[in-house]
């Protein structure tokens, strides 16, 4: 059996984009081509989408650049857009100011991905990167597969090769809204990692890892984001990479809840502060404004090409680059 395809669109460009429908455990899944994108996710027994995403695949490009993308093959910032990769210094596409960001215009969350393969309950993604492109070294194959357990369970196991030395670091870049409100500050979030990476104004970490502890980035307990600081920050959850572990709890006012497993060393924070879409883009013509979604990104450190002391986003000829990130989605009782 092969999972429900249909046409979604085009993007902004032009382009058209297929849309494939999964469902199992109680997960009803809608995948786009553009971007390997998470559209649509329901948890049976919601009545509201639990991420926020566009209808028309060509918001992607504008108000909702990255919303449920895979991001990479390089996710977050290179400070400087360069590099030192197998001794030869290279150079990308400065899209923040200075900073590379999410691997600037050309990256996997503007690609079209093929269909590889569509059943009921999993789909894999495929993209070929060329050598040169977005100034990476190497002929590049990814692929992303999405997979519905039960109970409640979402994998996403990633993984490349490479002919040439290269970089690669990718992140599923969802957000989340367990409430179907207008904005997740009454949900609680809590991360096990004893440290953090402070940024400096390009936030770009400006440091080793330091302590939570004293700290208002101390979530390990949990607290309402209402109450937490402006987050576009990596909490430190291992020096490498590990088995799937538990990493982060986000629980909705509603008592829905999202537990995130990861073979990551970090996760990436961001609490959707800048996010804006006009009402009848989103969602079952929802519109999207300030802390609409929160964004938790299993991935490596950031700045790690050029930081030595972090963990490596180094991917060798002959290796295969490998992450899995699981998402269980249940209700629970709230106080």
């Amino acid at each position: 059996m092969t999972g429900t395809i249909a046409t979604a669109g085009t993007t902004a460009g032009g382009g058209p984009v297929q849309a494939i429908t999964l469902a199992e455990g109680g997960l009803t899944l809608r995948l786009l081509t553009l971007g390997a994108t998470v559209q649509d996710l329901r948890l049976a027994g919601v009545a509201w989408p639990l991420v926020i995403g566009a209808e028309d695949p060509a918001a992607y490009a504008g108000p909702l650049l990255y919303a449920g993308a895979i991001v990479g093959p390089v996710a977050n910032r290179i400070a400087g857009a360069g590099a030192r990769i197998a001794g030869r210094r290279c150079r990308f596409e400065a899209n923040e100011g200075a900073t590379l960001l999410h691997s600037g215009a050309s990256g996997l969350h503007a690609r079209i991905w093929q269909i590889e393969t569509a059943g009921p309950d999993r789909a894999t993604l495929i993209c070929h990167l060329p050598e040169g492109d977005g100034g990476f070294p190497g002929n590049r194959t990814i692929r992303a597969t999405f997979a519905l357990s039960d109970p409640g369970a979402l994998t996403l196991t990633l993984t490349a090769t490479s002919d040439a030395a290269t970089l690669m670091n990718l992140a599923h870049h969802g957000y989340w809204n367990l409430d179907g409100t207008a904005d997740t500050q009454g949900h609680r979030l809590s991360v096990r990692a004893d440290s953090y990476l402070e940024v400096d104004a390009s936030l770009i970490p400006d440091g080793p890892p330091r302590p939570v502890d004293g700290t208002h980035f101390d979530l390990r307990a949990g607290r309402r984001l209402a109450d937490a600081p402006p987050l576009d920050h990596s909490f430190c959850l291992a020096p490498a990479r590990r088995p799937v572990t538990q990493a982060a709890t986000l629980t909705g006012a509603s008592g829905v809840r999202l537990r995130i497993e990861t073979t990551e060393p970090g996760l990436q924070v961001y609490d959707g502060r800048h996010l804006a879409l006009p009402p009848g883009l989103g969602l079952g013509g929802r519109g999207y404004g300030p802390f609409a979604g929160i964004a938790l990104e299993p991935q490596v450190w950031p700045d790690a090409p050029n930081r030595p002391d972090f963990p490596p986003a180094l991917l060798r000829p002959g290796e295969t680059y490998r992450q899995v990130t699981r998402f269980r989605l249940d209700r629970v009782q709230t106080p």
